[in-house]
């Protein structure tokens, strides 16, 4: 993938996973937003291709819908804490930024689940009371892992299969 598509197509898969092509938002005319960022941020320079993407790698490794809606609502983040920072006297800026916001308040579970995941990280397991609680938890959390949908298929299938009804 070339430097000057990058930007495009991060926009383009959150777009898409997102749905918003059928509303309000116009791809060809972000596309020539995008273009004048490019400008904007000398963007076509050498070193932008230097140690490979840094969205797009990530997201191939988040394949389900909802998953992908947790990453991406991330990046969204991202570009807008980006864009705060450039010339919002330009229109094209401001452009890209009102499509990102419509997309970031159609996301809050996946900021929030993104949040839960960021609680996750910073717990301190070496923490004797952290561990206590942990440890009260463990059955309920395997529970949870047990029962969830995939598995339960599963057991209804495994359970045809026995039964000569």
């Amino acid at each position: 993938m070339t430097c000057q598509t990058y930007s495009l197509f991060v926009l383009s898969v959150v777009m898409i996973c997102f749905g918003r092509f059928g509303n309000s938002l116009i791809l060809a005319h972000l596309e020539n937003d995008i273009d004048q960022l490019k400008s904007d941020f000398n963007s076509s320079n050498s070193d932008v291709a230097d140690g490979g993407p840094i969205f797009t790698g990530k997201l191939t490794d988040w394949t389900e819908r909802n998953e992908k809606r947790i990453i991406l609502s991330q990046i969204v983040s991202m570009y807008l804490e980006m864009l705060e920072k450039s010339d919002k006297s330009k229109a094209h800026v401001r452009h890209i930024s009102e499509e990102l916001y419509t997309l970031k308040n159609s996301l809050p579970d996946g900021l929030k689940k993104l949040e839960d995941l960021k609680y996750l990280a910073k717990l301190q397991m070496n923490d004797l009371k952290t561990q206590r609680k942990a440890v009260h938890e463990l059955f309920s959390v395997l529970q949870k892992l047990v029962d969830t949908p995939a598995s339960l298929k599963r057991k209804r299938s495994q359970f045809q299969r026995r039964c000569k009804c």
